[in-house]
């Protein structure tokens, strides 16, 4: 699915790099506020309840530190608890003293209530826990069973106190907590999306820059952006100079097939005008010399399409076979061999190298003497070229004519059949793929000697 937009239909399934990152950094800020809203909430929690235990261990404290035996065997203060609401009816703060065998001995904050207090078999350090035991009222006891002088008996001395002031204070820090983690989180939700905006607007500086450089007609972008946009600039303004290379040579293409074919077109213009006694002959020459510039053409219009691609890569040995056997079927009785390194790979696409290797092979089995030696070898000057040798035993090639003899349609020996643009075509396909071809004598065979430099494949 997808929607339109200025004519031009867009993926909706792309989704946006905005929205990527805003829902990513909204759910991790949710995560850690969330983690750490909860350890929060249980470390505050515990220290406001231990600040409450250590009030309630001072007021245990204070009674077992007053507490005598009285002369009929019950515990006695010698002073009375100083806090005030141990003698208020239910206001929250209770003590009371329990033994095996002893009533129990409650504070009068209990009034007709009592504790439910463990059994003690032995002094024990105090010990903190929650109780429900009043229906209307959830209580936080602290005990500690002592043995006090004078006295066999185990007693369990107890206090305890309403949970609703530390329930409170809970719930007030709790509320807090909420309120500034919600805060908190909106701010970083906003600042993550103000991030989001300000990081992509290099982005949106390149989109700009594009539709400057279209509506001017410039063909970089000149815009100074960040170091990681930067790369992605330099591929841009790599890909539009490579598109705008390949449109010139496409337009000087259709300029040199369009001269080229002037001429023969004139030629026959003027026949048919003047309705000459040979039109039929002129026809025929003239087609010929048409389809040699069209075909020229054409292959080098294959090569300039073909070379964008990173991974065009040819094995040289396996395509100077697949010529071999098709020049020797044209020219059986040509002897032809080809040796060297056999794993030499080059950055052109095979149909190309095809090419390149059969007008050099099939020109020096049909004007050489009958032997043709084909030798491929690592560049000596640059390794990362590779070099094919053609040669063979024919007349050669003067000194003069090795220039001449790569324009379209020169052809130093009319007398066996050919277009006269082999050379032409193998000079032309092997510069756009950034290699170059020479002529020479060939020392062991005496004929010419062409030397075609390719680019190796990479790894």
């Amino acid at each position: 699915m997808g929607w339109r937009r200025a004519g031009v239909f867009v993926r909706s399934g792309a989704g946006s790099l905005a929205q990527r990152m805003m829902l990513i950094a909204a759910g991790w800020i949710m995560v850690l506020l969330l983690a750490g809203g909860l350890a929060l909430d249980q470390a505050m929690a515990n220290l406001v309840t231990r600040s409450f235990d250590e009030q309630l261990d001072n007021n245990l404290t204070a009674m077992v530190t007053s507490a005598e035996i009285g002369p009929d065997g019950e515990v006695l203060f010698n002073r009375a608890p100083g806090d005030q609401r141990f003698l208020e009816p239910n206001s929250g703060l209770y003590w009371q003293i329990s033994g095996k065998g002893h009533e129990d001995f409650p504070s009068r904050s209990l009034w007709d209530r009592s504790l439910r207090l463990p059994v003690a078999h032995q002094p024990t350090a105090p010990r903190h826990y929650n109780s429900n035991e009043f229906d209307d009222e959830p209580l936080r006891v602290v005990v500690r069973s002592v043995i006090l002088p004078g006295s066999p008996t185990v007693w369990c001395f107890a206090v305890a106190e309403s949970r609703a002031q530390l329930d409170n204070q809970v719930e007030r820090f709790r509320h807090i907590l909420v309120v500034s983690f919600a805060v908190l989180g909106l701010g970083l939700v906003l600042m993550a999306g103000l991030q989001s905006w300000y990081g992509l607007s290099p982005l949106r500086r390149v989109r700009l820059a594009i539709a400057r450089m279209r509506a001017s007609g410039a063909n970089q972008v000149t815009d100074r952006l960040p170091l990681e946009v930067q790369p992605l600039v330099e591929e841009l303004n790599a890909l539009l100079a490579h598109i705008e290379k390949q449109a010139e040579e496409a337009r000087t293409h259709a300029g040199n097939l369009a001269h080229a074919l002037k001429t023969p077109l004139t030629v026959l213009t003027n026949a048919a005008t003047a309705q000459s006694d040979d039109l039929a002959e002129a026809v025929i020459r003239e087609s010929a010399v048409m389809r040699r510039q069209v075909d020229h053409h054409l292959a080098r219009a294959r090569a300039v399409g073909r070379r964008g691609t990173s991974q065009a890569r040819a094995n040289i040995h396996d395509c100077a076979d697949g010529v071999q056997r098709a020049v020797l079927r044209l020219y059986p009785d040509v002897r032809l061999d080809v040796a060297g390194e056999r794993d030499a790979t080059v950055a052109i696409e095979r149909q190309d190298l095809d090419e390149l290797l059969g007008n050099l092979i099939e020109n020096a089995a049909k004007y050489g003497g009958g032997s043709v030696f084909v030798t491929v070898d690592v560049a000596p000057q640059d390794p990362a070229f590779a070099e094919i040798w053609v040669e063979d035993d024919g007349m050669g090639i003067p000194q003069a004519e090795r220039i001449r003899i790569f324009d379209r349609g020169v052809r130093l020996d009319s007398g066996k059949p050919g277009t006269g643009l082999g050379l032409a075509i193998v000079r032309d396909v092997a510069e756009i793929y950034g290699g170059t071809v020479e002529l020479g004598e060939s020392e062991d065979l005496g004929g010419l000697l062409v030397k075609l430099r390719l680019p190796r494949a990479a790894g």
